[in-house]
């Protein structure tokens, strides 16, 4: 089973205080500290846990600068055989649809029965797996919570839907599935594991290796751009508690209380 994980670097919101900068343009991103985007991270351990079942080898790519190799090494550190970075200045400033025609470029030069990525990244648009299936004409699937392989012609999948319950459905391989977070575990990545594949060499792929028309994708090409960050105004009858856990608490069950939520 050949599987191909699309993951990206992205500001760890664990270890940072996320703020809009002054002209509003985007995030202060000078100190940040960057790690994998959560969801892509569920997406690289199921990967691996299915070649573990049933051989063959997972791959990692990500579309950045040279800086997302940090990202790369660390998913195959964590158990993925290979990484590729996807870089090019062609590339700065492209919307889902020039990420999706990237990725799909890489994706035809090899030969996937899987292409995993995360349910959400892209700033929360989670536009990235659905484009690059329909781009590539294969079956798609999103919010995926449950992989089951039935052959090597066929999967069983589980959705999370509203409610809380669960769809299933089987698709046909070669497929694109958007892996949402709680599907599994993703295993601890030790020292020893970063340090195995520090020196593996990643390949670079730019437009000319990919054959992207440069044209078609970057800030030029982009159809949607972000025009503007902020903060939303406090909105009328909300109310910030202040203090410690326990004060926090006491002051909830009272404002419950003189609301009539609780007696």
């Amino acid at each position: 089973m050949e599987i191909l994980v699309c993951v990206k670097r992205v500001p760890d919101t664990a270890e940072n205080e996320i703020s809009v900068n002054s002209s509003g343009s985007d995030i202060e991103r000078g100190d940040l500290v960057y790690s994998v985007n959560e969801w892509d991270n569920y997406a690289v351990e199921e990967a691996i846990q299915i070649r573990d079942k049933v051989g063959g080898s997972v791959t990692v790519v990500s579309v950045g600068d040279a800086e997302s190799e940090e990202v790369l090494r660390r998913e195959m550190a964590m158990g993925a055989d290979k990484g590729i970075l996807l870089s090019d200045d062609a590339f700065t400033g492209s919307d889902g649809k020039g990420l999706a025609t990237i990725l799909k470029s890489e994706i035809i030069k090899g030969k996937y029965d899987l292409v995993f990525t995360g349910a959400q990244a892209d700033d929360g648009a989670g536009q990235i797996g659905g484009m690059l299936a329909a781009m590539l004409d294969w079956p798609y699937a999103s919010l995926v919570n449950r992989i089951e392989l039935l052959d090597d012609k066929k999967i069983k999948i589980g959705r999370e839907i509203a409610g809380g319950n669960q769809e299933i459905n089987e698709i046909d391989l070669p497929c694109v599935l958007s892996i949402q977070t709680g599907i599994n575990e993703p295993r601890y990545v030790g020292i020893r594991g970063i340090r195995k594949v520090a020196s593996v060499e990643i390949p670079v792929h730019g437009a000319s290796e990919l054959g992207v028309n440069s044209a078609s994708v970057g800030k030029a090409s982009a159809k949607i751009s972000k025009v503007d960050y902020f903060v939303p105004a406090l909105g009328k009858g909300a109310e910030l508690l202040e203090g410690s856990i326990e004060e926090k608490v006491e002051k909830l069950i009272e404002l419950l209380k003189s609301k009539g939520g609780i007696k």
